[in-house]
């Protein structure tokens, strides 16, 4: 699998110096190099690429300006090359795969390729079976009913009953039935059970897909909540209400998500 990035920096050594490491990577392919977002945008919606690598702060327009003028079509990853680490929470917001404080460290940059390599394969993975789908569908509708029949049975299957969590220094294995909820904070989840809270490094995107969604729902932007550990529903203002979990704790829902109260209060 090659990997076609574009660098984005207004500061050619800085460029210069992150071609330098990239050069080890033999599935990464430079396609170009920006130096100020106007072009990046440009070059983005014509080349395609599938990372970029982005400066955030630079004249005229800035990393998180590139970011939202390249929403309209299908975006790239993008991970942050910046001088500063107080943007990192406002990257991850943006769903930026990774956030690199200059000098780039081979070891952090080693660790964000692997992620783009994860999400890249999914992508394509789901991109290839959709295809397969879809030419099914037209010339063997019947075969095709058959395959949705057959996955049907099988799809709990196909979630976590475990998670592995590496937070500080030790690897936990954590039963997902034993998860209560778990936050969001750009690509880090705070996972938390009835006596430990663990951080895990995942977006909220990919946790979902992990997690049976019988049992795992999101009942606010930042928030999935096990459906099996609440214990009252209470009615809040603006048709929004809170979650009392097992533990006592306490969830907001958000109106965005009320029909996932409405099976307990029914």
């Amino acid at each position: 699998m090659t990997i076609k990035a574009i660098l984005v920096d207004d500061e050619k050594l800085a460029i210069q110096g992150l071609q330098i490491r990239l050069e080890k990577y033999e599935d990464i392919e430079i396609i170009d190099t920006c130096s100020n977002g106007r072009e990046a945008i440009r070059k983005i919606k014509t080349l395609k690429p599938d990372l970029v690598f982005l400066d955030i702060q630079m004249p005229g327009f800035d990393g998180f300006s590139v970011v939202q003028g390249v929403m309209e079509i299908e975006p790239p990853l993008f991970i942050f090359v910046t001088a500063y680490a107080d943007h990192a929470v406002r990257a991850f917001e943006a769903e930026a795969i990774d956030y690199l404080v200059k000098p780039v460290e081979p070891d952090r940059l080693a660790d964000a390729m692997d992620r783009v390599r994860k999400r890249l394969t999914e992508k394509r993975g789901t991109e290839e079976i959709e295809k397969l789908k879809s030419v099914l569908s037209e010339v063997a509708p019947n075969a095709m009913a058959d395959i949705e029949n057959a996955e049907e049975p099988a799809a709990s299957s196909r979630y976590e009953k475990l998670i592995n969590v590496k937070d500080r220094g030790q690897i936990f294995r954590v039963d997902v039935d034993t998860i209560e909820r778990i936050d969001a904070a750009g690509d880090y989840m705070c996972i938390y059970t009835a006596d430990n809270s663990l951080i895990l490094r995942e977006t909220m995107k990919d946790l979902e897909k992990r997690l049976d969604p019988r049992h795992f729902q999101r009942v606010h932007r930042s928030t999935i909540v096990n459906l099996s550990q609440v214990r009252e529903v209470k009615p809040h203002t603006n048709g929004e209400c809170f979650l009392i979990l097992g533990s006592g704790a306490q969830v907001k829902v958000s109106r965005s998500y009320r029909d996932v109260v409405a099976r307990f209060v029914h």
